[in-house]
């Protein structure tokens, strides 16, 4: 649990202290010194040690009582150092030594051990093998920069330390500002959701509005889900880098759900019930921050103004490819404007104004613009071609985000020609976003950012005491045809009728009153199809026998099912479940859709019927459900009750480890489920 040391100690120890600024313990020396730190600062060193507001110390056991303790030393040395530290009261420490849980299995008994000690003194651990914090009280870090500390600038927790340096430095030059920085390394204690659980138990009208993480991994997604949805409704935007998962896509998988449910969908489940911006990279993240820095977006109709034909297609290509708008401005209303402007321009949208504009004419521009009510934000990409200073132009820029009503985002491009101008710029407080084809992807991405949904959801009304037996009663593996049966009637999934034969003699009496055409497929083997365990479409009893002879001869056949043929389009639903995230549901287009084409969306259970809802109109195979060329589409309201069903099976049988339904077959009448494949885990 954070604690008021860490946050504001009245004293700091740096263990491992030293006169150099290229070590780690002499460079976060001067970063305390130079930030401003009001209380003492104790450097603990054998040697001799003089640096200007830094109190020499030999040996900490000569040491006053310490608040917060930073060590810069061996790993080895740091548990005698944090035993002989908690007698000097000492109850928050940063530990920057690498040598634990990253570096192997004695590594990892190591930092056990030290979180132990430290856990039972009820102190709060940030690191080991981090670059410390940054908060307005002091700047516990060893690297550089230090962003200048602005209440209502970002806060940023990061896993890696050179991460958060990287986006720290790239973020400078945007005009990024940044509040409170936390790099928690192993965060062998206190993880990244408990700095959020601190963050929103602490929350007031003044706290920091933008947070930004680079997560490498989460320890518990439930207390994520809890406190990131909490700030955002409290009125937070949260961006999100999650890294580490390419390798979790190739695991060996027995059903269609199992092979789809790769770690990256997973995470991008997770941060969409959470609210969460999903960002792939630094660029993105410090994109996106800035955005959320910047006037609200409330629509998706964008101006461009321009001296940059380039920039300005690039820029719109980006945004319309993404679902925004770039509204054509018709002569008729632009006709003043464009008398105001150099001959060339083009005032249609994007507005260009040439290499010659003026200051003067960029605000006749954006005057205009704000009076256009098919026009919602804009955008203005504006760098230095070399021939005048644009400082009165970024000036004017400057005015205009002050007093206008519509958000403008500024893409100034010319980091070398115009650098001073830009400096002068963002030191106004604005942003500057460099690169205008980064910034139109990022807007769209931002406006279609959802509300948290996390704790908006409900089970299903199903019969949970026949769930429960059936589940009770099953062992590890998959149910047989008549248990999925079973349990898919016991939660109000329609299932096309079936029937099992075992024998020529229960084909001869049920093809007595079937209607055919029928389906027939083998009994046993997994994967059905691979086997040649599937025909379709047979329209005889003498077709229907010998097909039985041919499937029984398959490996490990045990008889047949026999379905009549349904009609309607191919759906498929699935869950899996992922460990402490839960079950992770798949839902989209059946049959080569899902399989080769791989057109799903996803969400975490529960879920409710916005979600839901979201989830089949992000399909890319949406117009297919919708119908299309005069064929008949698929109810959606009965795909998305079932899916919703399928997401509180699984929350009530949470022993269920994978569920396919694949086909679904769905019309506007109906949406019965064919072929339905459920395993059992009881080992969670």
């Amino acid at each position: 649990m954070i604690n008021q040391q860490l946050i504001s100690p009245r004293h700091i120890a740096v263990i491992g202290a030293s006169e150099h600024e290229s070590k780690p313990g002499g460079k976060v020396l001067f970063n305390l010194v130079n930030g401003g730190f009001k209380g003492k600062i104790y450097g603990v060193n054998p040697k001799q040690l003089n640096i200007d507001g830094v109190i020499p110390i030999k040996n900490i056991s000569d040491l006053p009582e310490i608040d917060l303790a930073i060590l810069a030393i061996p790993a080895e040395y740091c548990i005698p150092a944090v035993k002989d530290l908690i007698q000097k009261n000492t109850k928050a420490f940063i530990i920057y030594s690498s040598g634990f849980g990253e570096a192997g299995e004695k590594g990892k008994l190591l930092e056990n051990e030290l979180v132990e000690i430290i856990t039972r003194a009820n102190a709060c651990l940030i690191g080991p093998n981090c670059i410390g914090v940054i908060n307005e009280n002091y700047k516990g870090v060893f690297t550089t920069p230090i962003p200048i500390f602005d209440s209502k600038g970002c806060e940023l927790i990061s896993s890696s330390g050179a991460t958060a340096v990287f986006i720290m430095e790239a973020a400078k030059s945007t005009g990024l500002r940044f509040s409170n920085v936390y790099s928690i390394g192993n965060a062998s204690q206190i993880s990244a959701e408990d700095i959020l659980e601190h963050m929103d138990k602490t929350f007031d009208s003044n706290s920091p509005k933008v947070k930004l993480l680079y997560l490498e991994s989460i320890r518990n997604p439930f207390k994520l889900l809890k406190h990131a949805s909490s700030l955002i409704r409290k009125g937070c935007k949260i961006a999100a880098i999650k890294s580490g998962h390419s390798d979790a896509g190739g695991r060996a998988a027995s059903s269609h759900t199992g092979a789809l449910a790769t770690s990256d969908i997973v995470i991008r489940a997770l941060f969409k019930k959470a609210g969460i911006m999903y960002c792939s990279g630094r660029d993105e993240l410090i994109t996106v921050a800035g955005i959320f820095q910047s006037n609200a977006l409330k629509g998706n109709r964008m101006a461009i103004i321009t001296h940059a034909g380039g920039s300005a297609v690039m820029l719109t290509d980006a945004l319309c490819s993404r679902g925004m708008e770039v509204p054509f401005i018709n002569a008729e209303k632009s006709a003043a404007l464009l008398a105001k402007l150099n001959p060339g321009s083009s005032v249609s949208n994007p507005i260009d104004f040439l290499a010659t504009g003026t200051a003067k004419q960029l605000g006749e521009i954006i005057d205009f613009c704000e009076t256009l009510d098919e026009i919602d934000a804009i955008i203005v990409v504006f760098g230095s071609p070399g021939l005048f200073n644009v400082r009165d132009v970024y000036q004017l820029l400057d005015e205009k985000m002050q007093t206008g009503l519509k958000p403008i985002f500024p893409v100034l491009p010319s980091l070398v020609n115009a650098k001073e101008e830009i400096e002068l710029f963002i030191s106004k407080g604005r942003i500057n976003f460099s690169d205008e084809v980064i910034l139109g992807r990022a807007l769209p991405h931002v406006y279609k950012c959802t509300a948290p949904t996390f704790g908006m959801t409900h089970l299903m009304e199903m019969e949970t005491a026949t769930i429960r037996s059936i589940i009770s009663q099953a062992p590890n593996g998959y149910l047989t045809a008549e248990q999925c049966n079973e349990l898919l009637n016991a939660c109000g999934i329609n299932l096309v009728k079936e029937h099992l034969c075992y024998n020529h003699d229960e084909i001869t009496t049920l093809s007595k009153f079937i209607r055919f055409p029928v389906v027939i497929k083998v009994l046993g083997p997994l994967h059905k199809t691979e086997v040649n365990g599937v025909t379709l479409n047979v329209n005889s009893e003498d077709l229907l026998h010998s097909e039985f002879d041919r499937m029984m001869a398959i490996t490990e056949a045990k008889g047949v099912l026999i379905q009549p043929m349904v009609s309607g389009e191919e759906l498929y639903c699935g869950a899996a479940k992922q460990g402490n995230y839960g079950h992770l549901i798949l839902a989209g287009l059946g049959g080569i859709y899902v399989e080769v084409l791989k057109d799903i969306s996803y969400g975490l259970a529960p879920l409710n019927i916005l979600e839901t809802t979201n989830m089949i109109h992000s399909l890319k195979g949406y117009e297919i459900i919708k119908g299309y060329r005069k064929r008949e589409g698929v109810n959606e309201e009965l795909f998305a009750d079932a899916i919703m069903r399928i997401a509180s099976l699984v929350c009530l049988a949470p022993e269920i480890s994978e569920l396919d339904i694949n086909p679904f077959r769905g019309n506007m009448k109906e949406l019965v489920a064919v072929d339905v494949r459920i395993k059992i885990d009881k080992s969670f």
